[in-house]
């Protein structure tokens, strides 16, 4: 037997009885097909095989079961007999199974029935029902197969017959809402009222159409909303509401609902645009107009009414305006593109409801450029620094300036405006580069300044270029010969011998990158000058410190490592005395320094000196160079200190005195400036010319010298000057007496002209007027019985001794009269004059003279004295009439005495002048 696991047949392998060997369930496996094999027991074995059926017979070993446990059923009470409740249904497994139904309980007077029908149960209303008796009946269902059976529950629940409809109050309801309120809130609660009782009585409330702002309670009639109401959208909604009760049939009743929706002020205006652009140019008239915005409001009224405002925005700092009715956006004062070149403003559109509501909007105005700024420069002064020797046509900077406005108004020419005479550079009219157009040479030019100019038509800038070239050592250094001048004054001092520095080689490189080196090659082996090879400085050998003059001569060379020069060092020194000292005088020296006198003028200064005082030039000695710091720098004079040996002077020198010196070469200015090529200023007053003694003491200057002043340095010389130091002495001047010299003595008392003269008394001193044919300081010559004496004759007249006694003069040619050559007349061709020796008194003098003249304007006497400026007295003639102008100090004063027709008209006039110092 052919069989599986669970196979529930077997077979005995004796008899071939097929046997049950488990439980057969028809409703699980009605029919089995399988194979049998008989097989004997030979060798080999032999067997056959056949095919089995076996079909399994139902027997009723199943219950029928309801589908459902529990039915439930609603009929009214006055569903009529017949009518149909429910159909319960119920299945058996078994085959060809018969189920029947019957109520077996709670068939309460008999009030349904059922029969079999299409397998099921139809329950059937076999009575009348009374709701007033019966509300539910509770059917027990019995469904049987003949033996076996099941059972169901069937709940009928009987309802109350619908005799009444719904009505509502009234056919029209109105209520108000605003539209503010949110969402949920009940507007109105609508009821209608039904008279029968139960579910009949049970009202459930619906809305016709579908509004979806709203919706209604089914249950209680209350409307709410469900969506946000807009008044602006729509002002009213009208809604049909029925009222419908839960019998059956149903019946109904419907009212209308009108829902007015209130204003608020929920909508903030709105503008036109997101955003507003406009533009203006910088230049326009403050309150000039720039754009328009605008705005709307969706409520009604005061809610929707809209003003313009910047308040809490942005009015670019007050630049702008906006009017508040009409949104037009102003200029509030002139605006300016480089500085604000575009406002971001932001306004706001406000309503006047309670509380207002605003909007914001952002307005864009875009500044528009005109031409109103000059170009600018980076800085006022450019710095450019450029090898010297650069080839031609290198780019040397690029000088730009920047324009703040835009666009055309931004373009920038550039140009060469000053300085670029001859022209070394050229300026790129665009691009602002400079470019070297010629030899840039250091020591040709160091430095060009050029003053550039931009131009934004018709706007300029200007800036100051420096180009500044840097050294290359491209040259030999440069020295000449030159000479130390050691003035030696030997005092009592000790340290007046200069121990330290003295100078320095005047060596010049024009490579002022170059460092030079310095040495004495030759004529310096006595060391009598000591040289610092580094620095070139100088010193004097401490052999030179003794009385004795000197002159040596040098060679010096200088090299700046690659080039080398050499020149001739001259060193002289000269013992400076005191009596040379003494009778020195100081020359001013108008425009002048010490530096370009020594270099190149003292040589011909000296030869000028010499020329006028008829003396060989080394017997002129300048010992002082100093500045004139009492007249302040921006005169530049220069004091100048020599003494001159006389020329006949041999072994025992004798010098010029201090007074014939001054008068000589002051009188003789214009030869020497000539020569000299310097203009020689009237000296300056002595100290005792500004009257420091009181009472009638008289100043007596006392010259002193300082000999501890450093060297002078020029180019070619190193000048070592003696400094004078001026003192004074206050004492009684000759023909004055008494404790303040308050006493003037007549010095004629003692009759010191004789018998042959007439005294005449004169401040400090007197004077003697000789009679006919006697001279001599005191009249004591006779030219009848004397003999020659010398100055006997004046004026270059020469004297001869007479035979018979006595002498006569023999004059020079001209207009000098007997007998002894004076001259009392003298006339004058233009620009010519006679000197005198001043007249030094103090307190009082008389002058007299005597003139005739055609000349509408000249000078008859001048003595004061000789810087011309104060303490003089000047006797002129201005405009034919005589003038007299004196000073005594400090202001000057002028006398101007009427003579009727003038005196210049060529006849004799008389003018005395008497001065007395009280």
């Amino acid at each position: 037997l052919e069989t599986g696991p669970g196979f529930p047949f077997a077979i005995n392998n004796s008899t071939g009885w097929i046997v049950v060997a488990s439980e057969l369930d028809r409703e699980a496996v009605d029919f089995y097909s399988f194979g049998v094999e008989a097989q004997d027991q030979g060798n080999p074995p032999m067997a056959s095989s056949a095919s089995v059926s076996v079909t399994i017979l139902d027997v009723n070993d199943n219950s029928p079961e309801f589908t459902q446990r529990e039915y439930g059923a609603r009929l009214n009470e006055d569903a009529a007999v017949g009518s149909s409740v429910l159909t319960v249904s119920a299945v058996d497994r078994d085959a060809n199974s018969v189920i029947t139904y019957q109520i077996s309980s709670g068939n309460t007077r008999n009030r349904f029935a059922i029969t079999s029908q299409s397998g099921g149960g139809l329950i059937s209303l076999a009575l009348p029902l009374d709701y007033k008796l019966e509300r539910q009946y509770l059917l027990t269902i019995a469904a049987s197969d003949g033996t076996r059976q099941d059972t169901a529950q069937v709940v009928v629940n009987v309802t109350d017959a619908n005799t009444h409809r719904p009505v509502f109050q009234s056919s029209h309801y109105t209520v108000n809402i605003n539209e503010d309120r949110p969402v949920g809130t009940t507007v109105v609660v609508i009821s209608a009222t039904d008279e029968d009782t139960g579910e009949n009585a049970r009202i459930t409330y619906l809305m016709e159409d579908s509004i979806p702002q709203f919706r209604i309670a089914a249950d209680t009639g209350a409307v709410t909303t469900q969506m946000e109401l807009d008044y602006e959208d729509q002002v009213s909604y009208t809604l049909a509401i029925t009222a419908r009760d839960n019998g059956i049939p149903q019946k109904s009743d419907t009212t209308y609902l009108e829902i007015l929706v209130s204003d608020v002020n929920d909508n903030a205006p709105q503008f036109l645009r997101d955003s507003y652009q406009g533009s203006v140019y910088e230049d326009v008239a403050a309150f000039t107009s720039v754009l328009q915005v605008s705005a709307t409001d969706r409520d009604s009224g005061l809610n929707g009414r809209v003003f313009y405002t910047f308040q809490g925005g942005d009015d670019g700092d007050g630049d702008f305006i906006i009017e508040s009715t009409s949104g037009i956006v102003r200029t509030l004062r002139r605006l300016d593109r480089e500085n604000v070149p575009l406002y971001s403003l932001r306004a706001f559109a406000v309503d006047k409801g309670v509380p207002a509501k605003r909007t914001p909007v952002e307005i864009q105005v875009t500044v528009l450029d005109v031409n109103d700024n000059p170009p600018v420069f980076e800085r006022d002064e450019f710095d450019i620094f450029v090898e010297e020797n650069s080839p031609i046509g290198l780019v040397v900077a690029r000088i730009t300036a920047t324009d703040p406005d835009e666009g055309t108004n931004a373009q920038i020419m550039y140009q060469i405006v000053e300085g670029n005479i001859p022209e070394v550079f050229q300026l790129d009219i665009f691009s602002g580069e400079l470019t070297a157009l010629a030899d840039l040479d250091y020591e040709t030019k160091a430095e060009y300044v050029m003053v550039v100019q931009a131009t934004s038509a018709p706007l300029v800038s200007r800036a100051t270029v420096h180009v500044r070239l840097r050294d290359a050592n491209d040259n030999s250094p440069q020295l000449k010969n030159f000479e130390i001048l050691f003035n030696n004054y030997i005092t009592n001092r000790s340290g007046s011998f200069p121990g330290g520095v003295i100078g320095r080689i005047p060596a010049h490189d024009p490579d002022v990158s170059d460092s030079l080196t310095y040495a004495f090659e030759q004529g310096n082996e006595l060391n009598l000058v000591l040289l610092d090879p580094r620095t070139g400085d100088l010193r004097l050998s401490p052999a030179l410190d003794n009385n004795r003059p000197l002159e040596a001569v040098m060679r010096v060379s200088v090299s700046d490592g690659v080039h080398s020069a050499t020149a001739q060092c001259t060193l002289r020194v000269t013992v400076i005395t005191d009596e040379m000292l003494s009778n020195s005088i100081t020359l001013r020296l108008a425009d002048m320094s010490q530096e370009r006198f020594l270099s190149p003028l003292l040589s011909r200064f000296l030869e000028g000196v010499a020329t006028v005082l008829a003396t060989p030039r080394h017997r002129v000695v300048l010992f002082n160079i100093q500045t004139d710091t009492d007249v302040g720098t921006a005169a530049r004079i220069l004091n100048v200190s020599l003494s001159v040996l006389l020329p006949s002077s041999g072994h025992g020198a004798r010098f010029f005195s201090s007074e014939e010196l001054q008068e000589r070469l002051y009188l003789n200015r214009s030869l020497l400036a000539t020569i000299s090529a310097q203009r020689v200023l009237p000296f300056d007053d002595n100290i005792c010319l500004r009257e420091p003694c009181e009472n009638y003491l008289r100043c007596v200057s006392v010259l002193q010298f300082d000999s501890s002043a450093p060297f002078l340095a020029s180019d070619t010389i190193l000048f070592r000057p003696i400094h004078p130091v001026t003192g004074l002495r206050c004492r009684c001047p000759p023909g004055f007496t008494g404790d303040y010299c308050e006493t003037e003595i007549d010095l004629c008392y003692s009759s010191p002209c004789g018998s042959h003269g007439h005294c005449r008394s004169r401040e400090g001193g007197y004077t003697c007027e000789c009679h006919e044919d006697f001279t001599g300081e005191r009249c004591e010559l006779s030219a009848r019985g004397g003999r020659c004496a010398p100055g006997v004759c004046r004026n270059g007249g020469t004297c001869q001794n007479l035979l018979v006694g006595g002498f006569r003069c023999q004059c020079p040619p001209g207009h000098y009269e007997k007998p002894f050559c004076t001259m009392s007349t003298r006339s004058f061709p233009p620009r010519s004059f006679l000197t005198f020796r001043g007249l030094r008194q103090r307190f009082h003098f008389t002058l007299a003279l005597t003139f005739a003249t055609k000349e509408r304007d000249g000078l008859l006497l001048y003595n004061g004295r000789f810087n011309e400026r104060h303490d003089f007295v000047a006797l002129e003639i201005v405009g034919e009439q005589v003038q007299l102008t004196f000073s005594a100090g400090e202001t000057t004063t002028t006398v101007s005495p009427f003579v009727p027709g003038g005196v210049s008209d060529g006849q004799w006039h008389r003018v005395q002048l008497h001065y007395y110092n009280k």
